[in-house]
């Protein structure tokens, strides 16, 4: 396969860039502007999977081509441009079947065929970096990209060089179908394995009364910068999608003194299959246990509506509708308010921020205290003078209203939720159903501070 000029891989390191072709199609379901906005992001993923876009092809017709796609006088023209320039790759911004890239490799002669699935895969694997990532990209490899390599007279494996064929570790995609569904079964058995020890530790967080919140939203959005201007978690953080693949959770405290758990999570993106966000519903896990959800959306994006759609779509699939949300409006430096979103813009739960300069940041953790008060009950805390430790605890879990000595012990007020009444139950003066009833009948427990 011919090799072009280098470019710069995510660990700073050089390595080869391929030429690429990128091909679209309009049709009754996507409309030309849809296309525009679609192959324009196709091209993004390319740049990100070390690829060039040295030329795009674009078919107007009514639905694709069972065969190839594209009718037969644009097929010879792929051919004849994929020639011209070089290329070895001919990205397709849709999902293929098996037999059409078959069909269309017979045409262009030599040239690799993969659509935009495929194309998302090889950048996982080019970011996956834990055991578990790895596992993932490797299990969704075999399972979508398998059945497209039938039938070209190759081994299954197209781990060599160029775009579509990385791996994530040691594996190669096997010719021999009993084999495949020996690694397929066993990659699952390791994932649930995995999946176990994740949930251990998300049910350990759980019984500590730290609540999590996870930060989602669109590939590229800023989740990533945002993370590490909260909390110097050091990720990877630039101007490519999928920045971000593996979760990264780190411990903030917030400006009540409360601690919470940030989990930075990766991006989303639209025309992802929904198999594919099964195969990453490990990763994705933590966004669906979070407490909260930091919905991230890069208000200078032309496309922003479409993107936060796709985000909510996605979200929904992880079964995530009932969640806490705050909108978090990034790049505001980079955008006027006129090209908001109104529909986001006037939702209370919206703050607008720059993770870049930290404008906004205070009415962000603003709004996260908030959002944690919500989950609680007003709670009396009664605790020796002489325990200090319970004390510091109390205020690093919940969210005190006032405190004063009484008897030689220390009354706390403060808003807890169920875990932090349970960790603290025993020095919990008014039980949370008490509280309720206090409530109810008008009391605020304003008397205690």
């Amino acid at each position: 396969m011919k090799r072009n000029a280098n470019s710069i891989s995510p660990d700073g390191n050089r390595r080869e860039s391929y030429k690429v072709v990128a091909v679209g199609l309009i049709t009754q379901e996507t409309p030309g502007e849809s296309c525009d906005v679609s192959l324009s992001e196709l091209k993004r993923l390319i740049d990100t999977a070390g690829g060039v876009t040295v030329a795009e092809l674009v078919q107007q017709r009514p639905s694709p081509d069972p065969r190839t796609v594209l009718g037969s006088g644009k097929i010879a023209e792929l051919s004849e441009l994929c020639s011209g320039c070089g290329a070895e790759t001919a990205v397709f911004d849709l999902e293929l079947t098996p037999s059409q890239i078959k069909n269309i490799e017979n045409e262009l002669d030599g040239v690799t065929v993969i659509d935009r699935s495929m194309l998302i895969l090889d950048i996982f694997a080019g970011r996956a970096v834990t055991a578990d990532g790895k596992l993932q990209v490797e299990l969704a490899q075999l399972k979508y990209t398998a059945p497209r390599l039938t039938g070209k007279g190759k081994d299954l494996s197209r781990l060599g060089g160029g775009i579509g064929t990385r791996g994530p570790g040691e594996s190669k995609l096997e010719t021999d179908k009993r084999h495949l569904q020996r690694r397929i079964r066993h990659l699952e058995e390791e994932l649930r394995t995995l999946e176990t020890k994740r949930q251990t530790i998300r049910s350990s967080r759980k019984r500590t009364g730290i609540p999590v919140a996870a930060i989602v939203g669109y590939t590229n959005a800023g989740k990533s910068t945002l993370m590490n201007a909260l909390t110097d978690a050091g990720i990877l953080a630039e101007d490519k999608l999928f920045a971000t693949l593996d979760p990264t959770t780190r411990k903030y405290t917030l400006p009540d003194g409360r601690g919470i758990l940030i989990t930075d999570t990766v991006g989303f993106i639209r025309g992802l299959p929904h198999h594919l966000i099964k195969a990453f519903r490990s990763t994705l896990a933590e966004a669906a246990s979070a407490d909260i959800l930091l919905v991230m959306i890069d208000s200078s994006s032309d496309n922003m509506a479409e993107e936060l759609e796709t985000t909510e779509k996605t979200l929904s699939a992880l079964g995530t509708s009932e969640k806490r949300r705050i909108y978090v409006l990034n790049k505001c430096d980079l955008c006027r308010t006129d090209d908001i979103v109104p529909s986001v813009l006037t939702d209370p739960d919206t703050v607008m921020i720059s993770a870049k300069t930290g404008e906004g940041f205070e009415t962000l953790t603003g709004k996260i205290c908030e959002a944690l008060d919500s989950f609680g009950t007003l709670t009396v805390f009664r605790v020796p003078a002489d325990r200090q430790d319970i004390v510091n605890r109390i205020y690093e879990k919940t969210s005190v209203k006032g405190s004063e000595y009484e008897d030689g012990s220390v009354l706390i007020t403060s808003v807890a939720d169920e875990a932090a009444v349970s960790i603290f139950g025993e020095y919990a003066e008014l039980s949370e159903m008490q509280t309720r009833v206090t409530n109810e009948a008008g009391g605020n427990g304003e008397s205690h501070e």
